[in-house]
Protein backbone atom coordinates (compact mmCIF):
# COMPACT_ATOMS: atom_id res chain seq x y z
CA UNK A 1 0.00 0.00 0.00
CA UNK A 2 1.53 3.55 -0.97
CA UNK A 3 1.74 6.25 1.58
CA UNK A 4 -1.84 8.00 2.11
CA UNK A 5 -1.48 11.78 3.10
CA UNK A 6 -5.10 13.09 3.59
CA UNK A 7 -6.31 16.68 3.89
CA UNK A 8 -9.88 17.39 5.76
CA UNK A 9 -10.43 20.80 4.50
CA UNK A 10 -13.74 22.96 4.86
CA UNK A 11 -15.17 26.30 6.23
CA UNK A 12 -14.73 27.28 10.51
CA UNK A 13 -16.99 25.08 11.98
CA UNK A 14 -18.03 22.20 10.07
CA UNK A 15 -16.26 19.48 12.18
CA UNK A 16 -12.82 18.87 10.70
CA UNK A 17 -11.77 18.98 14.45
CA UNK A 18 -14.16 16.60 15.88
CA UNK A 19 -13.56 14.11 13.30
CA UNK A 20 -9.82 14.32 13.52
CA UNK A 21 -10.11 13.81 17.34
CA UNK A 22 -12.58 10.98 16.36
CA UNK A 23 -9.69 9.42 13.93
CA UNK A 24 -7.20 9.87 16.35
CA UNK A 25 -9.55 8.08 19.28
CA UNK A 26 -9.53 5.05 16.61
CA UNK A 27 -5.54 4.92 16.45
CA UNK A 28 -5.00 6.73 12.82
CA UNK A 29 -2.11 8.87 12.99
CA UNK A 30 -3.46 12.74 12.84
CA UNK A 31 -1.94 16.00 12.77
CA UNK A 32 -3.94 18.53 14.10
CA UNK A 33 -5.12 21.98 12.64
CA UNK A 34 -2.02 24.59 13.48
CA UNK A 35 -3.46 28.02 13.16
CA UNK A 36 -4.91 27.80 16.86
CA UNK A 37 -0.91 27.57 18.05
CA UNK A 38 -0.25 30.27 15.91
CA UNK A 39 -3.03 32.61 17.15
CA UNK A 40 -1.97 31.74 20.36
CA UNK A 41 1.91 31.96 20.58
CA UNK A 42 1.44 35.68 18.82
CA UNK A 43 -0.93 36.30 21.98
CA UNK A 44 1.83 35.58 24.33
CA UNK A 45 4.02 37.89 22.31
CA UNK A 46 0.96 40.75 23.12
CA UNK A 47 -0.59 40.58 19.11
CA UNK A 48 -4.36 39.95 19.96
CA UNK A 49 -5.71 38.98 16.48
CA UNK A 50 -1.97 38.04 14.20
CA UNK A 51 -4.45 36.49 11.18
CA UNK A 52 -6.58 40.57 11.66
CA UNK A 53 -3.29 42.72 12.44
CA UNK A 54 -0.40 40.85 10.70
CA UNK A 55 -2.32 38.78 8.15
CA UNK A 56 0.89 38.34 5.66
CA UNK A 57 2.87 37.34 8.71
CA UNK A 58 0.08 34.87 10.00
CA UNK A 59 -0.12 33.18 6.88
CA UNK A 60 3.78 32.58 6.43
CA UNK A 61 4.01 30.89 9.68
CA UNK A 62 1.07 28.38 8.99
CA UNK A 63 2.63 27.83 5.67
CA UNK A 64 5.70 27.13 7.04
CA UNK A 65 4.08 24.90 9.89
CA UNK A 66 1.61 22.65 7.06
CA UNK A 67 5.14 22.32 5.39
CA UNK A 68 6.78 20.52 8.30
CA UNK A 69 3.47 18.78 8.95
CA UNK A 70 3.80 17.08 5.13
CA UNK A 71 7.29 16.92 5.90
CA UNK A 72 6.32 14.61 8.58
CA UNK A 73 3.63 13.00 7.39
CA UNK A 74 6.13 11.54 4.49
CA UNK A 75 8.23 10.00 7.72
CA UNK A 76 5.73 8.65 9.40
CA UNK A 77 5.50 4.45 9.92
CA UNK A 78 2.05 4.49 9.17
CA UNK A 79 0.23 3.85 5.91
CA UNK A 80 -2.28 6.77 6.08
CA UNK A 81 -1.93 10.22 7.94
CA UNK A 82 -4.90 12.72 8.37
CA UNK A 83 -4.00 16.44 8.11
CA UNK A 84 -6.18 19.17 9.70
CA UNK A 85 -6.60 21.41 6.64
CA UNK A 86 -3.01 21.45 4.18
CA UNK A 87 -0.83 24.15 2.83
CA UNK A 88 -3.69 25.38 -0.20
CA UNK A 89 -5.65 26.71 2.84
CA UNK A 90 -2.89 29.41 3.46
CA UNK A 91 -3.99 31.04 -0.19
CA UNK A 92 -7.27 30.36 0.36
CA UNK A 93 -7.43 32.13 3.14
CA UNK A 94 -5.14 35.45 1.63
CA UNK A 95 -7.89 35.12 -1.59
CA UNK A 96 -10.61 35.21 0.96
CA UNK A 97 -9.07 38.35 2.43
CA UNK A 98 -8.32 40.20 -0.33
CA UNK A 99 -4.22 40.01 0.36
CA UNK A 100 -1.69 39.08 -1.99
CA UNK A 101 1.25 37.12 -1.16
CA UNK A 102 4.79 36.42 -2.44
CA UNK A 103 5.61 33.41 -5.08
CA UNK A 104 6.94 30.89 -2.77
CA UNK A 105 3.26 30.45 -1.76
CA UNK A 106 2.18 28.90 -4.61
CA UNK A 107 5.27 27.32 -5.02
CA UNK A 108 4.64 25.88 -1.71
CA UNK A 109 1.28 24.53 -3.13
CA UNK A 110 2.97 23.20 -6.07
CA UNK A 111 5.82 20.64 -4.67
CA UNK A 112 3.85 19.66 -1.54
CA UNK A 113 1.13 17.23 -2.85
CA UNK A 114 -1.51 15.26 -1.18
CA UNK A 115 -3.38 12.30 -1.30
CA UNK A 116 -6.55 12.79 -0.91
CA UNK A 117 -8.53 16.05 -0.19
CA UNK A 118 -12.73 15.43 1.99
CA UNK A 119 -13.71 19.12 2.05
CA UNK A 120 -16.53 18.99 4.86
CA UNK A 121 -19.78 21.51 3.30
CA UNK A 122 -20.81 24.78 5.49
CA UNK A 123 -23.65 23.06 8.09
CA UNK A 124 -25.43 25.57 9.96
CA UNK A 125 -26.96 23.50 12.34
CA UNK A 126 -23.22 22.34 13.89
CA UNK A 127 -21.71 25.54 13.64
CA UNK A 128 -20.49 27.27 16.49
CA UNK A 129 -18.39 30.79 17.34
CA UNK A 130 -15.55 30.46 19.67
CA UNK A 131 -12.58 32.73 20.77
CA UNK A 132 -10.41 31.89 18.17
CA UNK A 133 -12.96 31.11 14.98
CA UNK A 134 -14.35 35.54 14.25
CA UNK A 135 -16.00 34.63 11.36
CA UNK A 136 -19.78 34.34 10.83
CA UNK A 137 -21.79 31.47 9.37
CA UNK A 138 -21.95 33.70 5.83
CA UNK A 139 -18.22 34.21 6.09
CA UNK A 140 -17.67 30.74 6.13
CA UNK A 141 -19.61 29.87 3.24
CA UNK A 142 -17.62 32.03 1.54
CA UNK A 143 -14.35 30.67 2.80
CA UNK A 144 -15.61 26.79 1.70
CA UNK A 145 -16.19 28.53 -1.81
CA UNK A 146 -12.39 29.85 -1.74
CA UNK A 147 -11.37 26.39 -0.39
CA UNK A 148 -12.96 24.68 -3.10
CA UNK A 149 -11.36 27.44 -5.61
CA UNK A 150 -7.62 26.98 -4.37
CA UNK A 151 -7.81 23.56 -4.04
CA UNK A 152 -9.19 22.82 -7.39
CA UNK A 153 -6.62 25.23 -8.90
CA UNK A 154 -3.69 22.62 -7.63
CA UNK A 155 -5.61 20.11 -9.52
CA UNK A 156 -7.51 18.44 -6.97
CA UNK A 157 -10.52 16.34 -7.20
CA UNK A 158 -12.31 17.00 -3.86
CA UNK A 159 -14.38 14.35 -2.15
CA UNK A 160 -17.69 16.23 -0.16
CA UNK A 161 -18.52 14.11 2.76
CA UNK A 162 -21.86 13.92 3.87
CA UNK A 163 -23.35 16.07 7.05
CA UNK A 164 -24.33 12.89 9.03
CA UNK A 165 -22.76 11.85 12.20
CA UNK A 166 -19.41 11.97 13.52
CA UNK A 167 -18.82 8.22 13.25
CA UNK A 168 -20.66 7.97 9.61
CA UNK A 169 -18.42 10.85 8.70
CA UNK A 170 -15.49 8.93 9.55
CA UNK A 171 -16.84 5.66 7.99
CA UNK A 172 -17.19 7.21 4.77
CA UNK A 173 -13.64 8.60 4.72
CA UNK A 174 -12.50 5.49 5.61
CA UNK A 175 -14.58 3.46 3.11
CA UNK A 176 -12.53 5.97 0.17
CA UNK A 177 -9.00 5.00 1.41
CA UNK A 178 -9.22 1.61 1.49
Amino acid sequence: MKKEIVVIIGGPGTGKTTIIDGLLANGYCCYPEISREVTLQAKKEGIEQLFLEKPLLFSELLLEGRKKQFSNALKEPHNVVFLDRGIPDVLAYMHYIGDSYPAFFDTTCRENKYTKIFILPPWEDIYIADNERYENYEQAKLIYNHLVETYQKYGYNLIEVPKDTVDNRILFILGQIN
